[in-house]
């Protein structure tokens, strides 16, 4: 039998439970013909005989740093057809500081707004809100996200900067409230793809904890992103 290999980098903040996480997604991936791989460092990207074999990587490495030689490996795996794709913090969060790997993904975290400033018990549910991801009409027609409907979360709702070579299948409205300094509702993109050089980019916005990997809605994204954006045999 032949096998498609998948690389999981994890690491990073620990708040978004970055084992936990990707193991929800192991059976999965063994089960649809991917032989598992996991790193504890991005350095891996950096091994390019290592990342020629790969079709697809899954990161889920929150805010940390990169190395030049691993943001050139990771640049030259996704261009030559390696997917790449992941999910919250772990893939839209990663490396603040290198503008190279913003480019690649193509949107960036930037806040995700909290609840009333009287309604915040002062720990991580502060920036807890029920919010509403909304398929976009491309999105009804992918494969990724197909048959899903509008769905609602209580979870942290991102707010991505980002650039228009993304294809948008769901996006979220944040609305205007009389404790945030915005002015009209700001739609931000929930979950989107790329196309880079050969390889394609998956990146959904919901997984703050594996509860919310755990929703249905999210989940089958999940599982039909990390599919779409492998190499294809």
């Amino acid at each position: 039998m032949s096998f498609r290999r998948v690389l999981i980098v994890r690491g990073g903040w620990d708040g978004h439970h970055p084992v936990a996480a990707t193991d929800m997604f192991v059976p999965f991936l063994e089960e649809n013909g991917f032989e598992v791989a996991v790193e504890e460092s991005n350095e891996v990207y950096a091994d390019a005989e290592r990342m020629s074999g790969v079709d697809l990587i899954l990161q889920a490495v929150t805010m940390s740093s990169i190395s030049d030689d691993a943001l050139r490996g990771l640049r030259a795996a996704v261009e030559a057809g390696a997917g790449l794709a992941g999910w919250h913090g772990g893939i839209a969060d990663s490396y603040r500081g290198s503008s190279d790997y913003l480019q690649l993904v193509g949107g960036q975290f930037a806040t995700h707004p909290g609840r009333h400033p009287d309604d915040r018990p002062g720990d991580e549910s502060d920036n807890y809100l029920d919010y509403t991801v909304e398929i976009t009409d491309l999105g009804r027609r992918h494969e990724i996200t197909a048959g899903v409907e509008d769905f609602v979360l209580h979870t942290e709702q991102y707010w991505v900067l980002h650039d228009d070579l993304i294809d948008v299948l769901a996006t979220t409205t944040h609305p205007t409230r009389e404790y945030h300094p915005w002015h009209r509702p700001i739609v931000s993109p929930a979950v989107w793809t790329r196309l880079w050089g050969a390889g394609r980019v998956f990146v959904a916005t919901p997984g703050h904890t594996p509860e919310v990997l755990a929703d249905p809605n999210v989940r089958t994204i999940v599982e039909r992103g990390l599919l779409w954006a492998a190499r294809t045999p």
